[in-house]
Order: structure tokens, then sequence, then C-alpha cells
């Protein structure tokens, strides 16, 4: 199979986005810290949470939702759950799996980190873009996203993070 370089076009393109991307979650990673003491993946379980029904969700829909392995979700909701802002219960029909509660203490933490957070990223991305940008930053990651996930619809796919397996026990 021959490979197919990026062109010179590409490579700038790629670069940029990787560049603006690793900065972009840095400073987002940064104002939660001093916000609210947790990394953005933390602060994006939480957020996941408030929009699910009942602040409730199960471990393994909430890795979809969150775009992480499911061992990495059971340690990010260990620590939520200790500092008192997730609480896990069993599944009363699948003792296979578990679900994920968001508290009343983890709401409060979500209400008073959101204003900050969304300074954050409207001050570092929206900001810097116009309406029409906007517009194509959207199709551009809704068509990348579903690709990816197209392999998702794949049986014996584990390209996806939530598909992976770990050496851990599932949640």
């Amino acid at each position: 199979m021959t490979t197919r370089w990026l062109t010179e076009k590409e490579q700038r393109a790629w670069r940029a986005y990787i560049a603006a991307t690793h900065l972009l979650e840095d400073a987002i990673d940064r104002q939660l810290q001093q916000d609210a003491g947790m990394p953005h993946l933390y602060y994006s379980i939480l957020a996941n949470l408030s929009e699910a029904p009942d602040g409730r969700l199960r471990m393994t829909d909430l890795a979809e939702r969150a775009k992480i392995t499911r061992s990495r979700l059971t340690y990010a909701v260990t620590r939520l759950e200790k500092d008192g802002l997730i609480r896990r219960e069993d599944c009363q029909w699948d003792k296979r799996s578990s679900f994920a509660m968001l508290t009343d203490e983890g709401m409060a933490v979500l209400e008073r980190t959101a204003p900050g957070h969304v300074e954050t990223v409207r001050s570092l991305l929206f900001d810097q873009l116009t309406p029409q940008q906007v517009e194509q930053l959207e199709e551009i990651f809704s068509g990348v996203v579903q690709a990816l996930e197209r392999e998702e619809e794949r049986p014996t796919s584990e390209e996806v993070p939530w598909r992976r397996r770990s050496s851990g026990p599932c949640s």
C-alpha cells in the first residue's frame, strides 16, 4: 500500500489544528483547575450528567457521551464520587452495569463554574471567529465525528474509545 502523504497545505492545516486544540485544552484545564479544582474531563462528566434526565446515566452511556474509555471513566467517577459530586447506583436489571448520578453538590459546583468556563471558551475560540467561521467549524467537526462514529457501527470495532477493552473491570 502506498502512503498518502499530506500535501503542504494539509500539513499546515493539521499542525494548526494540533496546536490550537492543545493550547485550547490547556487553557480550559487551567481555568477549571483554578475555579473548581478539576480538569476539563471531570467538568465534562458533570455537564453530561446535568443534561441527562434526573442527572443520571448508565456508565457505558456516559463513557460514550464523554468519548472516553470505560476504564478512564471509572477512574474519573471514583474521584468525583470521593469528592461528593457524583453518586453511583447499581443497575437493577443488569448486575454488570451501574449508573452515575449527579449530586446536589455536583450541580452546585457545575453552576458555580459554568460562567467562567463559558467565558474561557468564548474568549479563546468563538471571539476569534466570524459567524460564518463558526458555521464552518460546526460543519467540519460534525463531519469528522460522523465519519469516526461510522466506524463504531462495525460489530467488532474498538476504534472509538468507549468500545475499547481495558485490563480492568468494565462498568
